[in-house]
């Protein structure tokens, strides 16, 4: 039960995202009933996303091999926030049916999820392959089928099989060929089901936080080196399986196959300060252009600013040849279109600046060689998780910089957006997010012509949240961590974005129109 301080906080803040949405003009772009103007197509993709690690559980069940993340938090127990581990997680391992159950109470028709890579090769290798892991996935995919709920699934999200990081993980190029030996495996188990692949989560969150610092597992600390190292081999691992499903398994599963990328929005902290407007632009190409745009620009390769700064920057520190590798004729061509769709996870915004001599980042690093000042605005509302202010507007901006940057051919899916509550049931200030981001989205499609296609929900259940463990809750259902059933119980937000789904509108009186059912 909550106290009375915790209900006036939660007050306090949706009050100040009632009047952040009210500054940015959303109150008249409604109806009289409260009703978007805009609608989504018919046809628009909705749905929720989870990963393997963050609710399964089961970590040493059903001849599962261990994950970096296993292994590393059973040697360093205190690595998360909470000292938790993914042991148990959300249990999803033994209650993927009644999961099942409360993604089919929302009306979606999409649920994105990942594979454990090491449930299905316990030691990483195509040697051996664990039938109990293969059984496990088909029911789940059977189970979605049956309820006429499409999986659209991950092949790498953070989880690799111990055995690999011991050669090195993402920084060794032989990475490459056993993640293709995995999808390999994957696509023919699976693919007479799975016919929307990812093939990677979020590599520049994965390479910045585990291979430039310790934030992340594998935690290796290589500030500048292992970072690139391991966005380098990550985009070849991923135009390798693209290639491996065009050529092998597209011409009979009739599949699709991207990946999924993250990116911040990026505002000039002074728009009338041309520095800051340049700062801003370099963040977003050294963090998602650095990936994006050998896969979706005309001409492929790394973005030239990513690859004139980091060069220039290696030489003047005394190095001998450029930290960041370069790829060749062939992988440059490879690469180039190896994708069907833009997957794009966004949470927050941050403001910008030409980063000042004073400012002691490591050197080399990701973060030196960008060389930009990043800031949350005091302004922006911070209803949950310290990282994320809430500002709307920043998703449009995103979304409209990815069609500027690489045209409307290849469409847009939103693979993951949300915020987190402090345990809220009633969770206000979530469902006043989901609206607003969600109204930027119509914006960007009716009125900027952004080819955007999809929308997934981070997350369906409170989760593992990695190094902050059990103590951030981003999910529309709230979990019940200290019963042993584990118990799910919908949030208020899952209400209002079942009702977006049913209306294919937003409700911007859902908190005063709401049946008395909902209320929770």
């Amino acid at each position: 039960m909550r106290s009375s301080s915790r209900v006036a906080q939660s007050s306090a803040r949706l009050a100040s995202l009632s009047l952040l949405c009210l500054a940015q003009g959303v109150s008249a772009l409604v109806d009289s009933s409260g009703l978007s103007n805009y609608s989504f197509p018919e046809d628009f993709i909705f749905g929720v996303a989870t990963a393997a690690f963050q609710i399964e559980g089961g970590w040493n069940i059903g001849g599962k091999g261990e994950s970096i993340w296993d292994t590393y938090l059973h040697k360093h127990p205190n690595f998360t926030i909470d000292g938790s581990n993914g042991d148990i997680a959300a249990d999803s391992y033994h209650k993927y049916k009644s999961d099942i159950s409360i993604i089919k109470s929302l009306g979606v028709k999409y649920y994105r999820m990942s594979i454990s890579w090491p449930r299905i090769l316990p030691n990483g290798y195509d040697n051996f392959i664990n039938k109990d892991g293969v059984r496990y996935y088909r029911s789940i995919f059977k189970e979605l089928l049956k309820e006429n709920i499409t999986p659209v699934v991950t092949l790498f999200h953070w989880d690799l099989p111990t055995p690999l990081m011991d050669l090195g993980g993402w920084s060794n190029p032989k990475m490459i060929d056993y993640f293709e030996d995995y999808a390999n495996v994957a696509f023919t188990l699976f693919g007479d089901i799975i016919k929307t692949w990812s093939t990677i989560n979020e590599p520049h969150q994965h390479c910045y936080k585990g291979y430039g610092s310790d934030e992340f597992v594998p935690a290796m600390k290589s500030g500048g080196f292992g970072e690139y190292l391991c966005a380098h081999y990550l985009l070849l691992g991923h135009s390798r399986v693209y290639h491996l499903y065009d050529k092998k398994f597209r011409p009979h599963q009739k599949g699709k196959i991207g990946l999924t990328l993250d990116a911040f929005w990026a505002v000039p902290k002074d728009k009338s300060n041309h520095s800051d407007v340049l700062a801003a632009e370099r963040y977003l190409q050294m963090r998602l252009g650095i990936f994006a745009h050998p896969i979706y620009s005309l001409e492929g390769d790394y973005p030239d600013l990513v690859r004139e700064r980091i060069d220039n920057l290696s030489l003047s520190q005394g190095y001998t040849r450029s930290r960041l590798p370069y790829f060749s004729r062939k992988e440059i061509d490879l690469l180039r279109g190896s994708s069907d769709f833009f997957g794009i996870n966004h949470y927050t915004s941050y403001l910008m600046s030409d980063m000042p001599m004073d400012i002691d980042y490591p050197v080399p690093s990701w973060d030196h060689d960008t060389g930009v000042l990043v800031e949350q605005n005091p302004k922006w509302p911070i209803p949950g998780v310290y990282w994320l202010s809430v500002y709307p507007p920043g998703f449009r901006g995103l979304l409209n910089w990815i069609t500027k940057n690489y045209g409307t051919k290849i469409p847009i899916i939103v693979t993951e957006n949300g915020m987190s509550d402090f345990e809220e049931i009633n969770d206000y200030a979530r469902v006043s997010y989901y609206n607003n981001y969600l109204y930027q989205l119509l914006l960007a499609i009716h009125e900027d012509g952004c080819n955007i296609q999809g929308y997934f929900a981070w997350t369906l259940m409170d989760d593992f949240e990695w190094k902050d463990g059990y103590t951030v809750k981003f999910g529309l259902f709230h979990v019940d961590f200290n019963s042993t059933e584990k118990t799910r119980t919908p949030k208020l937000s899952a209400f209002n974005y079942a009702e977006i789904v049913r209306k294919r509108r937003i409700n911007f009186k859902y908190m005063e129109t709401r049946p008395s059912s909902n209320r929770l």
